[in-house]
């Protein structure tokens, strides 16, 4: 994931793909039941929706803290992935 680098490129990459997950479900339940690609993508999609809004909470709690948001780096799939927050 190519990483946005303001708070508002990271909301505008989030909301295109809730658009995209919300087309492929509404795709996969008019038939029966979504295909091979679209169940990956889909999976895709919800990896990197959690990967956008794991970077947004980390460019807010830097800026909270007088840290550069800037600093903020995309954590990798299986660490935002398995937190248990």
């Amino acid at each position: 994931m190519s990483a946005p680098s303001d708070d508002k490129g990271i909301l505008h990459t989030i909301n295109g793909l809730v658009d995209e997950e919300h087309a492929l479900r509404e795709r996969s339940s008019a038939a029966q039941g979504p295909a091979a690609e679209e169940r990956e993508r889909l999976r895709a999609v919800e990896i990197e929706l959690d990967q956008c809004w794991d970077l947004l909470r980390q460019r807010r709690a830097k800026s909270e803290y007088g840290e550069d948001p800037a600093s903020a780096k995309v954590r990798p799939p299986a660490e935002v992935e398995n937190y248990q927050g």
